[in-house]
């Protein structure tokens, strides 16, 4: 539980970083597969991952600095500035890459003439593999997306070796730290209670996504893939994970967290931005689910191979 994959002097990779690229590097190769198999433009495929991935790196940076301003609002200027954009130091939403990364693609379907379903089903088992490789990262970490304190039997104990861990939830410039169940062992700083493994509930959620994609990949009705991807990822995030999530609670219907509760907090504000995501994804899988089926194999498209943002 290091954070850090290779280290040259002062020049660091982290570990979050490496498995989401390997993540999205699996993904875009079974997608590109996919799409020389179904008669699409593979070259048109191979730019929109590209720009899809940077856009969708600016936008879960975006809205992590929008929904945690509390962590950016004591600095001015520059210093501002320079915090806002240094991804380094760790930050990011999921739902919001996710967000500017569909953007981008319905930009790209739109000038290029094609079917925005398409392609876009084909993306979905590089962002299922990405949030593996992400919350594996996040484990890595050890401070990233910590659980809350649990007195049910499945509460985890981080090794006294997991100094990211520690040394956040034991600190008093951390939002929302838990200093009171603190000790010093060993000279340092270490959090005794045991809490949700909400990281590994990531990871398991992302496996059940990545092995569910290939059925919704056998549907002939271009979208089912994409709004499968939605509702499911939506439903696990906000019903599992996020429930268990040492999160703030916007709206504060449920807490119940210590070493003689469950743990739980209602609601966070993923939870609540998955409702409606939850309500149009049946909606629209209603919707394609009326059409008729498409063979995978389309007439040739009035595309350029050229992509620019």
């Amino acid at each position: 539980m290091h954070p850090v994959f290779l280290q040259i002097g002062s020049f660091t990779i982290a570990w979050y970083g490496v498995l989401i690229t390997l993540g999205i590097v699996l993904g875009a190769w079974i997608g590109t597969r996919m799409a020389r198999q179904r008669g699409l433009n593979e070259q048109l495929f191979s730019d929109m991952i590209l720009w899809a991935v940077l856009w969708g790196v600016i936008g879960a940076r975006v809205f992590f600095v929008a929904t945690s301003w509390n962590l950016f609002s004591g600095k001015t200027g520059t210093a501002l500035l320079f915090d806002i954009i240094n991804i380094r130091q760790g930050g990011i939403s999921i739902h919001g890459g996710l967000i500017f990364g569909v953007g981008y693609l319905i930009y790209a379907a739109r000038r290029h003439r094609i079917n925005f379903y398409q392609y876009a089903d084909l993306f979905v088992p590089g962002v299922c593999f990405g949030i593996i490789g992400g919350r594996i990262g996040n484990i890595m970490n050890g401070s990233d997306t910590v659980g809350r304190v649990t007195g049910w039997p499945i509460g985890f104990r981080w090794p006294d070796s997991a100094r990211g861990f520690h040394d956040s939830l034991c600190s008093a410039a951390t939002p929302l730290n838990l200093l009171q169940y603190c000790q010093n062992i060993g000279g340092k700083p270490v959090m005794t209670a045991p809490v949700h493994f909400t990281q590994m509930y990531g990871v398991i959620i992302g496996i059940i996504l990545s092995v569910a994609v290939f059925y919704w990949l056998r549907s002939k009705r271009p979208g089912w893939a994409f709004w499968q991807f939605w509702l499911w990822y939506s439903l696990l995030r906000a019903g599992w994970e996020e429930t268990f999530r040492l999160n703030p609670l916007p709206w504060k219907v449920y807490l119940s967290e210590g070493l003689d509760k469950a743990g739980i907090g209602l609601f966070t504000e993923t939870q609540l931005i998955s409702i409606p995501l939850i309500l149009l994804s049946i909606y629209m899988l209603w919707r394609i689910r009326r059409e008729p089926e498409q063979p995978w194999t389309p007439a040739p498209e009035p595309v350029s191979t050229g992509a620019k943002a």
